[in-house]
């Protein structure tokens, strides 16, 4: 067996496991509020183990052999505390580790009380530290006293131990040595199967993994390492960890950084950090509104700006007189309207972007044709040189919507004055419901954009002349002429064929009437 079959294998299993659990509990609670207790379960897990993995191979290198961290007693581990909040930025009792709490769920009447302690014990463990921002809230989704679990204390408690039990028994080996990357996998499992069931609702907080490798690929051409990694609309973070992925561990050198508006997806992020094992001092997740109240001012410029943001939502825009002032929107000279934030994403984008950095954007299609303020903004941006490529994906490709979106790939520290078009409508294979890019197909935009030749009828390279002569219009189809794939009809071979056909129903129609004048003959006789 290959090392990459065996790999397959396993996350075959852990993807079985989990939609047991899912299955089997998810009965009286809806699957996309259910992520949250199935989600939160697991990094409780990952926590417990990763303290305790961290300690025990610190007593077995100082020559302390066998040492077990989750067999000491409280009083005994209250002495490493401060010193493991400063290394791991927070600290869990050995009692309240998730391996000792699951032993011992089927006996505790009071489980639910148990969970909210430990929970609550845990974040309390990192206040007053840097760790603080971190873990603040992070189980708030969690609630063991929801309805949703049960009506009666034993019946959510019943279930609270069913779940800690289905956790526990997924295998997902060893914290620092798991070849599948099984806690990260998990996540990213469950967010797409939940995401696909759940539509719209779904689809805002989740870009399927092969759209995220292909903006992080297009992001990164030419390069091996970026300092720092941003999304102004990361959701649940998947598409910020793709440059682990495509990069390497240790590609991303100061770390990850992201806004999110949703609370809850917001935790979600931040426990997805902590499965992807991104330490509590390399990423930077905050919760509010970016284009109003934005949280890293003091950490742009970044290299690297990758995002999905919501498609055409409200903001202020021009009832706020303070945006068109703002260092991010005002070099346009003009604000998006205010049922259209889509254009202020991509100025932020901009304004944050580092002089060798590059932004993938995925884009609704009409912020490409429409006029009005859009028109202007698109003006700015390619007369300014900053909008390195366009391309046009496939429909279908997002779990909640089937509209097919773009790509605005932007630059600051472009050499040339040219836009690339690429049409990568028919990139794709089909997947039950949805469509999906396969890697050869990444491979080959990807490839597309880095050669920037003309292709006929997928890729085309457009001057400044040719832009403003189409009204500054940045829609893939303005540029590259899709193939013709009606038949080709010789003219000389039709109409032969219709005067045989023509010739054929003369004879036809005489052998018809001779047909008629004999029954008719006949009935008068």
């Amino acid at each position: 067996m290959t090392v990459d079959t065996k790999k397959e294998q396993e996350r075959d299993e852990l993807h079985r496991a989990i939609w047991a659990i899912a299955d089997e509990l998810r009965g009286a609670v809806d699957g996309w509020d259910f992520k949250n207790y199935v989600l939160g379960t697991m990094f409780y897990r990952y926590i417990s183990e990763k303290l305790a993995d961290y300690i025990n191979k610190g007593e077995e290198e100082a020559g302390n052999t066998g040492f077990k961290f989750e067999e000491m007693s409280n009083s005994d581990a209250e002495e490493a505390r401060e010193g493991l909040i400063q290394e791991q930025g927070f600290f869990i009792l050995p009692s309240e580790l998730f391996c000792n709490v699951v032993k011992r769920c089927e006996n505790d009447e009071n489980l639910n009380e148990t969970l909210e302690t430990v929970f609550r014990h845990i974040e309390e463990s990192a206040q007053g530290s840097v760790s603080e921002n971190d873990f603040k809230g992070l189980f708030d989704d969690f609630d063991v006293n929801s309805n949703k679990l049960g009506n009666t204390v034993a019946k959510r408690n019943e279930r609270l131990c069913k779940l800690l039990s289905g956790i526990n028994g997924m295998k997902l080996g060893s914290v620092e040595n798991h070849d599948i990357d099984a806690f990260g996998d998990a996540y990213e499992y469950l967010m797409s199967m939940y995401a696909s069931n759940a539509g719209k609702s779904g689809g805002e907080f989740f870009t399927s993994s092969e759209v995220s490798i292909l903006l992080t690929k297009l992001g990164t051409v030419g390069k091996k390492t970026v300092n720092k990694v941003y999304d102004p609309a990361c959701g649940s973070g998947s598409l910020l960890l793709k440059a682990i992925d495509v990069l390497g561990k240790d590609a991303v050198t100061t770390g990850f950084f992201g806004q999110e508006i949703n609370v809850t997806t917001y935790n979600l992020c931040r426990i997805n950090m902590f499965l992807h094992d991104v330490g509590f001092d390399k990423f930077d997740i905050q919760c509010d509104n970016t284009l109003t109240n934005p949280k890293h001012w003091d950490d742009e410029p970044f290299e690297l700006v990758v995002s999905n943001p919501p498609y055409s939502i409200k903001w202020p825009g021009d009832s706020d007189a303070t945006l068109i002032n703002d260092p991010r929107f005002a070099p346009a000279g003009v604000l998006a309207p205010k049922s259209k934030a889509d254009m202020a994403f991509i100025m932020h984008s901009l304004s944050w972007l580092a002089p060798n950095g590059a932004a993938s954007i995925v884009c609704f299609p009409g912020i490409m044709y429409r006029g009005g303020a859009e028109q202007k903004i698109r003006k700015y941006l390619v007369e300014n040189n900053f909008v390195d490529a366009i391309i046009q994906l496939p429909g279908n490709l997002f779990f909640g919507t089937s509209i097919a979106t773009c790509i605005m790939v932007m630059r600051k520290g472009k050499t040339d004055n040219n836009v690339l078009f690429i049409d990568a409508s028919k990139e794709y294979i089909k997947v039950t419901n949805n469509n999906k890019l396969t890697d050869e197909n990444i491979d080959h935009i990807v490839d597309a954009y880095t050669k920037r030749e003309e292709v006929e009828h997928f890729v085309h390279v457009a001057d400044l002349n040719e832009i403003e002569e189409n009204n500054f219009n940045l829609s893939v189809s303005t540029y590259v002429e899709p193939e013709d794939t009606t038949e080709k009809v010789d003219i000389k071979v039709l109409n032969q064929q219709i005067k045989e056909i023509v010739a054929k129903q003369e004879v036809l129609r005489t052998e018809i009437d001779k047909i008629i004048a004999e029954i008719e003959g006949g009935i008068d006789e």
